[in-house]
């Protein structure tokens, strides 16, 4: 017999599930496509020169007043080969200034691990990139990457930092190679959740990777930055499953991680389907846990954090606190129940005794998606730093990330 503690989740999954069954319904109804020819390429097509187009297009409804392309462009694989990526540039109408324009290379959340999840391939794509109107307003560049293995052929790897800074860096090299967009190679990465993670390991490779290309900073709005803890703490959270399912299913493709004894059968079975499903938010990640009930509070049947392979692919795939290759600015919203607020606190922490510039900003009683309301902190942030002043820094006493009583 459940236990009542088993017997409240189960009654609030339910609850949630209604929820995102009425508020919800438009959005899982225009889940991307399957990706066409324009994302397809063979391998012996593809340059080697990271940032290189591959091809381009025009992407439909640009804000008002910029202008828009799909591209698919080279980027570098987990083993050092060429790969393509897909993504999206834009860029304010009309000529660039004699310096160029700055470049701000947004960093999508999780959209989900397999090639129609592409951002790209969403006909609202311009409403999931925060304060995109006011970056171009004035007058940057955005360059946004889908990730490898979105778009293009899947596996996509999921939380892999490496993989991720590569095609971010990527992207903004690909900018200055789209006629007429005026990119310079000065630039700031801003990212949300998963591409938090994203701006994070940007920061951390940019000068080893890209040192073509002119960091200011990095900007994360509730990044996953301790992987352990995140997803320890993430299964007790119904929505944080999918998280913890979608990196597992990930890393068993990329890593060749072998799921069983962590496993059983029905599980794998579980995660397989979740894995073919694309997602925007966290409330569509419980509408999946509740189509599979193989996904349990157990359903893992050893501790990811002590067991191997997958105790280094945890420790390989955190970001450096004391190499962000840059000043930081973080958002973090002090009801987060997927990255918890103690998580990003103590990151924050540990990058104030590196002696990196830390700019935490709370969001009182925001969640992980409400955060993003916060967005004109960063954008005003980033604004600063393409401005060359000195970056704030709140090291000496940082804000309390614990959320008010009542």
């Amino acid at each position: 017999m459940p236990s009542r503690k088993q017997m409240i989740t189960r009654s609030l999954g339910a609850i949630l599930f209604m929820v995102a069954g009425t508020t919800l319904a438009a959005a899982w109804s225009i889940e991307p496509s399957d990706p066409g020819p324009f994302y397809a390429m063979d391998r012996q097509e593809i340059s080697a020169t990271p940032g290189d187009i591959l091809r381009i297009e025009d992407f439909p409804s640009a804000p008002q007043g910029a202008r828009a392309w799909r591209v698919l462009y080279a980027s570098t694989g987990l083993k050092d080969e060429p790969i393509a990526v897909s993504g999206v540039i834009v860029a304010p109408e009309g000529a660039a200034p004699a310096g160029g324009r700055p470049v701000v290379a947004w960093a999508h959340g999780t959209t989900g691990v397999t090639s129609r999840c592409a951002p790209s391939l969403r006909s609202d794509f311009f409403k999931h990139v925060p304060a995109v109107q006011q970056f171009l307003e004035r007058g940057y560049v955005v360059a946004a990457s889908d990730y490898p293995g979105l778009g293009t052929p899947s596996p996509h790897p999921y939380l892999v930092g490496v993989s991720e800074a590569r095609a971010v860096l990527d992207s903004v090299r690909a900018a200055a190679h789209v006629e007429g967009v005026g990119a310079s190679s000065e630039f700031a990465v801003w990212g949300h959740s998963q591409g938090g993670h994203a701006a994070l390991f940007t920061g951390q490779l940019a000068a080893s990777y890209a040192p073509d290309l002119k960091l200011v900073g990095v900007a994360a709005a509730a990044p996953a930055s301790d992987l352990a803890a995140l997803l320890h703490d993430d299964l007790s959270s119904r929505a944080g499953k999918i998280f913890t399912g979608l990196a597992i299913w990930s890393w068993n493709k990329v890593f060749e991680a072998p799921l069983a004894p962590l496993l059983d059968p029905p599980a794998i079975a579980a995660l397989d389907r979740i894995a073919a499903d694309c997602m925007e938010g966290s409330i569509q990640g419980l509408v999946l846990l509740e189509r599979e009930t193989s996904i349990e509070d157990d359903f893992l049947k050893q501790d990811l954090t002590e067991v191997e392979p997958w105790k280094t692919i945890l420790v390989e795939n955190m970001p450096d606190s004391g190499n962000l290759g840059g000043p930081l600015f973080i958002a973090q919203g002090t009801a987060d129940p997927i990255v918890l607020p103690r998580v990003t606190r103590a990151f924050a922490e540990a990058a104030c005794r590196s002696g990196t510039p830390v700019r935490l900003h709370p969001g009182p009683g925001l969640d992980h998606m409400g955060i993003l309301n916060e967005s004109g902190a960063a954008v005003d942030w980033i604004v600063d730093r393409f401005a060359g002043l000195p970056p704030p820094s709140d090291c000496g006493d940082l804000p309390s990330l614990t959320a008010s009583p009542g």
